[in-house]
């Protein structure tokens, strides 16, 4: 399950509103019948969100696009071989984790004491059970840990170290020293998010200059779907800091009709409830997922402050990638088995 790595990640830099109009993607099988769409597995992908074009050299870019190849083939091979959408959803967030290019697991961000805190949720559509556990130091695949408390606990939510404690007692968790976590380029990314801030008016710190997340959601051929989401957080985060990615209905939700995992600035997506409001839009509102997840990211999330993008999946496997930032690493699988995988805005 472990996917090789190179001590290289990009940078996000922060968002620019002038790129609100050109940047969604939206991906569906317009042959396929509707009546037969739940017995093909889709998956998708990705491994954040962010101002990537001016960090993006041909050697990144192939190097984050074959590491997004293995999780894609880790996550749809669970799904071809019959296996469950949250195995599906497990697996290809444990390739993301292992890879150095992703703020997740292997490759997370610094707070600004010089930690590795991880946080990560999952979520079975198909019961509406949950997982998730925030500000973990030691676990290799905090994802794994999440899935865990779903399945092996009375819990939704754990916390630091109650939730490592409670990791220990399950077979199957691995545990690292927190060296494990340290990569050049996120150190010096962190170094660097320090001076900036240094060189600001108190008012003007707070936000995020490096973005990333990684997540997944899939349909299986049962039709069932599940969402996971796993990250490192903000670079130079302090206090504690828990974005939306280990909070059901923000960063991530499933349910019977839509899957979401989002990637993005996580305190908008928390007061708007991402994850949750997409698939409301779908169940409640009968739009399609396409225009769901488009007027959340688009509009709701701007109006508010924040960018980022969502992947999402519905019942019926159509796909929907918007963002609104310059890109966001993502990949999927659509109904007709097709593979893709894509960074920048103008790329499909």
């Amino acid at each position: 399950m472990t996917v090789p790595g190179r001590a290289l990640a990009a940078a996000f830099l922060p968002f620019s509103y002038g790129m609100i109009l050109m940047t969604a993607a939206t991906v569906s099988s317009p042959d396929a019948h509707a009546e037969t769409a739940a017995t093909r597995p889709v998956l998708a992908i990705h491994g954040g969100a962010g101002v990537i074009r001016s960090t993006l050299t041909p050697e990144i870019e192939a190097s984050v696009k074959a590491d997004l190849r293995r999780a894609l083939d880790a996550g749809y091979g669970v799904l071809e071989a019959g296996g469950s959408a949250v195995d599906a959803v497990a697996r290809a967030v444990v390739a993301l984790e292992d890879s150095p290019h992703f703020n997740a697991g292997k490759g997370a961000v610094f707070t600004h004491d010089g930690r590795n805190e991880l946080d990560a949720s999952i979520m079975d559509g198909s019961t509406r059970r949950a997982g998730a556990i925030a500000g973990v130091t030691r676990v290799r695949n905090p994802v794994l840990l999440a899935r865990a408390v779903m399945e092996r606990s009375p819990h939704v939510m754990l916390i630091g170290e109650g939730a490592e404690a409670f990791g220990r007692s399950i077979e199957g968790i691995d545990f690292v020293e927190p060296s494990y976590f340290h990569t050049d380029v996120r150190w010096r990314q962190l170094r660097e998010a320090i001076e900036k801030e240094a060189q600001r008016e108190p008012s003007a710190q707070g936000r995020a200059i490096h973005y990333g997340t990684v997540g997944a959601v899939a349909l299986d051929a049962r039709g069932r779907l599940a969402a996971a989401t796993s990250t490192g957080g903000m670079t130079n985060k302090r206090w504690g800091r828990v974005g939306d990615s280990p909070i059901i209905g923000a960063g991530t939700y499933a349910d019977a009709r839509c899957a979401v995992s989002a990637t993005g600035w996580g305190e908008f997506f928390i007061r708007a409830a991402v994850a949750h409001d997409i698939c409301a839009r779908v169940e409640y509102g009968r739009q399609a997922l396409a225009d769901a997840a488009r007027t959340v990211i688009m509009e709701t999330i701007p109006a508010l402050g924040g960018d980022g993008g969502v992947i999402a999946i519905d019942a019926q496997g159509q796909v929907a990638l918007p963002f609104n930032t310059d890109g966001m690493y993502r990949g999927w699988v659509d109904r007709d088995g097709r593979r893709h995988v894509a960074i920048l805005a103008d790329q499909r």
